[in-house]
Parts: C-alpha cells; structure tokens; sequence
C-alpha cells in the first residue's frame, strides 16, 4: 500500500516558512485572514487550522507584484501596442 505523506503546518509554523521563503508574514496576520477572507487555503482538524506548504507558496506568488526596475513600476507587464 502506498501512502502519500503531506507536511500541513501550523499557523505559526507557517508564518516562519513563509518568512523563510521570503515572505515576511507575522502568525497574527494569518489569523485575521483566516477570519475575514483573502489568505491562504486551510484545512481544520478540530479548532487547529493546518496549512500545506505549497499552499502557502502559491498565495504568497500570488500577492507579490513580481521583479520591477523601479517603485513606480507595478510589475504588470506593458500594455500590448494597437
């Protein structure tokens, strides 16, 4: 039988992976998320929200603007030209 292991974290946990990913996000902050909405995906077992690491990769990916030259550049790609 095989048998598929997957590493869910705790929230603080997953705040110190994110931070350590490059992520800097403080436990606190995935709370409140958790609560109002827009944060990483969850599973619960009981009261204890569990978070898988690629999970958490794939929200903070999403957030982040991307590579830019400058802090007026959004890091969205140019408009095509007409």
């Amino acid at each position: 039988m095989n048998t598929i292991t997957i590493r869910r974290l705790r929230r603080r946990e997953s705040a110190q992976f994110l931070t350590e990913s490059g992520y800097p996000l403080a436990a606190t902050t995935l709370a409140k998320l958790a609560c109002i909405g827009g944060g990483p995906v969850f599973d619960s077992f009981g009261k204890i929200p569990l978070y898988e690491p690629e999970d958490l990769l794939k929200w903070a990916r999403a957030r982040s603007s991307g590579k830019r030259i400058s802090t007026s550049d959004t890091g969205a790609p140019a408009p095509a030209a007409v």
